[in-house]
């Protein structure tokens, strides 16, 4: 009956943190409006097999997880929180699944403490209220390489944990979760996957990890998934969208994605600051530790092994974007667990490192959090950061309310960390971390509530209302010196489309049949002032508008 219970806690649990809430703000440009506009597309249209946006093919994504968001929409209708539900409720679905791994292979406990932890860590919280496909990939290369894990302790006899099924069946549904993860992001999927099979084998001096034709029937399970997708796109609507998918992936670990260049060391401060407070416990769970039986040590050389390679080839590939790393979150929380599990029992003390740590990042956030306030209302103090770059500068003149009540999330993270040292120093333990977990995620929350609003504000807002404006108008919307998904969504933009409605050129200079609008960064507006066809209708924080008549 216990076990039933942290079920339903933990259900209870996650449909607080991640459903509430999750329509208020206006999607994020790029990834939420890309994909949300790719999932309306699919309604539309009626073609739920062809990935398109703007309608015209897209070829960097498979559709499984777009399809998740057409359910959603069909339901709530096509906005913000449809297109963000999926992910609420594949964040429910992941922590039911740590809790059930974790008391397979620890205790009831563990499974609770390891749920907790995922669900208390910044990034982790944040990811289940946003409407990105990570959250469901990751999940799905997580559950692939779980139950390779149960093939090779089935395959190796060993009798600690209850392996009901033959060899056969556990490597088939590694097979299919890593077939689904490919049907959602593709190729690095399965690259993922293999390299930490190849490296889990390098560590065995290259003893033979699984036979040849059993590597070919995981990787037949895996590849006949996606290819049940992209036999019928590829029948319906021709090879185009093999051969463009096939060269975007390539391009993408060869070169910056779209200006995402960064520094070799980005996913470490990523992961550092991003999963705290989990990944400060994670840094001590990557030394010895004592650890029951073989599957446990097993399963954790896994982890370390995951997160090893996530982290290196997400450095080694060109395009530096947050989420790249986000599969990591699964083995840096499971090592953070081990550790409060072990600091709970009084096997490993929390050392003046591990409190170190903790004080130093959560000084941060209180510093920010309490300062943002200020900031807001006297927003010309961080001008000179913005000396060089007009538009952002243009940006902070955005209206915005600061009423003071922003330093909330600050004060309560300040008064969990007092709590925090407070339990610690009765050994309560236990009550320590949960306090710790949980209220660091209510501060993610309200975080969320008084600041995503107002840095929207100052980033996006005057794009998205001006193209909400334009709803249900024939005419053209376009983008001039940024990339932009808003048009589209906001407007509703609606089929057909003029196989030059996307070309700037033609859009200003030659002849057309609605009218135009360009939503332009300030900086250009002295170009688009000389132009003679338009006329500049508007200006607002950062963005100028501009409108040609047909």
């Amino acid at each position: 009956m216990k076990i039933y219970r942290n079920y339903l806690v933990i259900i209870l649990l996650g449909a607080l943190f991640f459903i509430p809430f999750i329509g208020n703000v206006h999607l994020f440009d790029w990834d939420e409006v890309n994909f949300a506009e790719i999932s309306r597309e699919m309604i539309m249209t009626g073609d739920f097999l062809k990935v398109q946006v703007g309608f015209v093919p897209f070829y960097e994504k498979p559709p499984l997880f777009f399809w998740l968001q057409v359910i959603s929409m069909q339901a709530f209708g096509i906005n913000e929180f449809a297109a963000r539900f999926p992910n609420a409720i594949i964040g429910i679905v992941t922590l039911l699944v740590l809790y059930r791994i974790g008391s397979r292979l620890l205790s009831s406990r563990f499974g609770l403490i390891w749920a907790i932890v995922y669900l208390g860590s910044i990034l982790p919280l944040l990811y289940f209220k946003s409407g990105i496909i990570d959250p469901l990939f990751n999940l799905f290369i997580f559950l692939s390489i779980f139950f390779f894990l149960k093939f090779k302790w089935k395959k190796d006899n060993n009798g600690s944990e209850e392996l009901q099924w033959r060899q056969g069946f556990y490597l088939a549904i590694s097979g299919l979760f890593a077939g689904l993860a490919l049907l959602t992001k593709g190729p690095v999927a399965y690259l993922i996957i293999i390299l930490t099979f190849g490296v889990y084998w390098a560590t065995l001096r290259f003893r033979l990890l699984m036979s040849i034709p059993k590597f070919l029937w995981f990787s037949l399970i895996a590849f006949a998934v996606m290819l049940s997708w992209l036999g019928l796109e590829t029948y319906f609507h021709g090879s185009a969208f093999m051969k463009e998918f096939i060269s975007y992936q390539i391009r993408l670990f060869a070169t910056p994605d779209a200006g995402h260049a960064g520094f070799p060391g980005f996913h470490v401060i990523v992961l550092l600051v991003g999963c705290f407070p989990a990944s400060v416990f994670a840094i001590r769970g990557f030394y010895k530790m004592n650890l029951e039986n073989d599957i446990q040590k097993d399963f954790r050389k896994w982890m370390i092994i995951l997160f090893w390679v996530v982290l290196v080839l997400f450095s080694i590939v060109q395009s530096k974007i947050v989420h790249y790393s986000s599969l990591a979150y699964f083995p840096v929380t499971f090592l953070a667990s081990l550790v409060i599990s072990n600091i709970i029992d009084r096997k490993i003390f929390l050392n003046r490192w591990l409190k170190a740590g903790i004080i130093s990042i959560i000084s941060i956030f209180i510093i920010i959090t309490i300062a943002g306030p200020y900031i807001g209302k006297n927003i010309e103090i961080i001008g000179p950061l913005f000396q060089h770059n007009p538009d952002g500068l243009a940006s902070l003149k955005a209206e915005v309310t600061w009423t003071g009540w922003e330093i909330l999330p600050g004060l309560i993270l300040l008064a969990i960390v007092i709590l925090f040292f407070i339990l610690i120093k009765k050994q309560k333990f236990y009550k320590a971390m949960m306090a710790l977990f949980i209220g660091n995620a209510v501060v993610v929350i309200t975080g969320l509530i008084f600041y995503i609003g107002r840095i929207e504000m100052y980033s996006q807002n005057a794009s998205v209302e001006f193209c909400k404006s334009l709803e249900g108008k024939e005419c053209y919307i376009k983008t001039s010196g940024f990339k932009s998904y808003i048009p589209a969504f906001y407007s509703r933009r609606m089929p057909p489309v003029h196989e030059k409605g996307d070309d700037i050129g033609w859009l200003t200079w030659e002849t057309v049949d609605k009218d135009v609008y360009i939503i332009a960064k300030s900086h250009l507006k002295e170009y688009w002032s000389d132009v003679p066809t338009v006329d500049i209708i508007g200006e607002k924080n950062g963005f100028i508008f501009v409108k040609r008549n047909r």
